[in-house]
């Protein structure tokens, strides 16, 4: 029965967050494209961000995850663009990493330049490793207790409908349905599709002040919906501070001050509304962005 044990304890992990299976983030409107590949370029400049969150301060195995994107304009007159997204998402003795490229084109609606609608799709590799050392083991020589690496394909697709005022997208990073079981089949842990939909307004109260609110609501068979909305106050075109709810599990502060044209800095922090609040610290995330190019205009955006 020793293998069981192993088993009982990861799956236990991978179910924590109610069978929510992709990264989450709290400062989702500065990191669309980790959600949706249609978000590929439409800042119009050279944007990386690196993004770090570990979850659950306090809580033993809780998720830890580092993730860097970058896209761009392919450049001239052209209407495609790029991207490149890098995530490590780490819970218990798991660790998953994934690398995809994005591509987008976008199209202007209508005689004007003002809306625009953007295509993305997605391509890339998983892969999942468990590593049987991070656990403690009844008997470290059990035959049916070793390591794991997997890997498995991504296929994403998005649309993103966008001004420099709102913007509305609906994706799925991942379309594939991917299983994976141990070589005795005690166990079978499925990634699931996940459905993503975002939205965001920026409101100009007056020249110093502009009011950004935006929401993302996530959706994945067998788990209840997800559903977070922001509500974020920018300042002289310096700095951002705002709130967050995710229905049924968290209450978060962000805040962010744009260092430069080029440079911005974003720190998120979520206080469960759970009893898991009895066993951890709250959650911290922090988000760096430096644009090549920027300018006032791309500051003055929602997303």
């Amino acid at each position: 029965m020793k293998q069981y044990y192993f088993y009982i304890l990861f799956f236990f992990f991978l179910s924590v967050a109610f069978g929510q299976q992709d990264s989450q983030y709290t400062q989702y409107m500065y990191n669309t494209m980790s959600v949706n590949p249609g978000y590929a370029g439409t800042r119009e400049v050279l944007s990386v961000i690196g993004a770090y969150r570990t979850q659950w301060i306090g809580l033993e195995g809780a998720p830890k995850t580092l993730n860097f994107a970058a896209h761009t304009p392919l450049g001239g007159r052209s209407l495609a663009n790029l991207g490149l997204d890098v995530t490590s998402d780490n819970i218990g003795a798991s660790t998953q990493k994934s690398i995809a490229a994005n591509f987008s084109y976008i199209i202007t609606l209508g005689r004007g330049e003002d809306t625009r609608l953007a295509f993305g799709v997605k391509g890339g590799v998983d892969n999942l490793e468990i590593d049987v050392n991070k656990l403690t083991l009844a008997d470290i020589n059990d035959p049916l207790l070793s390591n794991l690496s997997e890997f498995s394909p991504i296929v994403g697709l998005g649309t993103y409908l966008y001004t420099d005022n709102w913007y509305l997208g609906i994706s799925t990073p991942n379309l594939l349905q991917t299983k994976r079981y141990n070589d005795a089949t005690v166990a079978t842990y499925t990634n699931k599709a996940h459905i993503y939909a975002i939205g965001g307004y920026v409101w100009e109260v007056n020249r110093d002040l502009k009011f950004k609110p935006a929401f993302l609501v996530k959706s994945v068979t067998g788990a209840p919906l997800a559903i977070d909305v922001s509500a974020n106050f920018y300042f002289n075109n310096k700095f951002t501070v705002g709130a967050s709810y995710r229905l049924g599990s968290a209450v978060s502060a962000l805040a962010a001050f744009q260092v430069s044209e080029q440079i911005m800095i974003g720190y998120a922090y979520d206080y469960e509304t759970t009893e898991l609040s009895n066993y951890n610290s709250g959650s911290h995330e922090i988000m760096l962005r430096f644009e090549l190019w920027a300018n006032y205009r791309n500051r003055f955006r929602c997303f």
